[in-house]
């Protein structure tokens, strides 16, 4: 087991400002949304219901309470935010959960989002566990949807539900009638120690004989820190040397996306999003909402903004500036604590 080396804070606190002074110029987009660090933002991800029928140990809590129907914003309300978000330079729009596919209205969600397209929205995406979404495929690409992240975390029947508690075959069946409408796929696997660290190349040559695009993700302590250990964390260069036993690999320069990009045997794309070992907060170019309204600038932010308030009463003066003065102070991120959030909201509940 490779396990990572002790930090020293004091290091890590000394080297922020220089990472950040380092961040090249191609991450400095155009955009209204730009907080302190200099980062600009262009990725905004709604979690449209803390709802899930997963229980992966790594995102939902042991014993979960779903909010009320009428605590969750209207398609109303998110679709004012949208169009506020897209006007300030949100390009990307990425519809979370719990499990979106969940939550009735998504699609035609979808196809209204497509109006905001004129304004500067150039993609519209869903991250699903892809239980549902054998019924819902062929609705999802004619309602305009860009592309799908589909949580994928063996393909060993028994890993599957040991990891979720759910059966693997219907998750199958949904990521092939994705593939079927022509809907662009990637795969996101993450992996923990004594679940599935041993799957590694078996994903991997599943995914690449299949074609869809792979992306490994370290183990982050979120919400439950009782339940997390730097000793589950498969780190990434520990993925790289097992894969490099059976691939050629080449290592692709980083952008502002959240994995570092690999390509195997020259032409198939594999992702890892190394939180933990290699944070990449410099480059961080994306936003969430919550189901409730809540604006969190982080993933491991210990308290959002509410923009519920505002959007309840129409006051988009105030609501563009309430949004430019929370994403102004950003903090710089897990880069700079390397802790688990303190606070009530959940994974499961602030959308992956």
């Amino acid at each position: 087991m490779v396990k990572l080396a002790k930090v020293d804070s004091v290091s890590i606190t000394s080297n922020i400002e220089k990472q950040f002074e380092e961040v090249s110029s191609a991450f400095l987009h155009e955009s209204k949304l730009v907080d302190q660090f200099r980062r600009h933002k262009r990725k905004l991800r709604i979690s449209l219901t803390d709802r899930c029928n997963f229980k992966c140990s790594y995102c939902m809590p042991d014993h979960p309470t779903w909010l009320a129907k009428h605590d969750i914003l209207s398609f109303e309300e998110l679709y004012k935010f949208c169009e506020v978000m897209v006007k300030l330079g949100i390009t990307q729009i990425r519809l979370t959960g719990g499990e979106p596919l969940m939550r009735k209205g998504v699609v035609n969600f979808i196809n209204t989002l497509n109006e905001l397209r004129p304004l500067g929205l150039q993609r519209i995406s869903l991250t699903t566990n892809a239980y549902y979404l054998e019924k819902y495929a062929v609705e999802l690409k004619q309602a305009g949807l860009d592309d799908l992240n589909i949580s994928l975390d063996s393909i060993n029947p028994d890993t599957f539900f040991n990891m979720t508690q759910k059966p693997l075959e219907p998750v199958l069946k949904g990521i092939h009638a994705a593939k079927d409408v022509n809907i662009p796929i990637k795969l996101n696997c993450v992996l923990v120690y004594g679940q599935n660290d041993k799957e590694i190349l078996s994903l991997t040559d599943w995914a690449y004989q299949n074609g869809f695009e792979l992306r490994f993700i370290e183990y982050m302590p979120l919400d439950q820190p009782e339940h997390w250990k730097r000793e589950k964390v498969v780190i990434e260069d520990e993925i790289i040397n097992v894969l490099s036993s059976q691939y050629s690999i080449y290592k692709l320069e980083r952008s502002n996306d959240p994995a570092t990009i690999y390509m195997l045997n020259q032409h198939f794309k594999l992702g890892i999003i190394s939180t933990i070992s290699k944070p990449f907060c410099q480059s961080c170019d994306r936003l969430r909402l919550t189901a409730t309204g809540e604006l969190f600038t982080c993933l491991f932010a210990n308290s959002g903004t509410s923009v519920r308030p505002l959007l309840e009463n129409d006051k988009e003066k105030d609501l563009i500036n309430t949004i430019l003065e929370t994403v102004w102070h950003k903090k710089a991120g897990y880069v700079a604590y390397q802790a688990a959030p303190v606070r009530k909201i959940t994974m499961h509940s602030i959308g992956g």
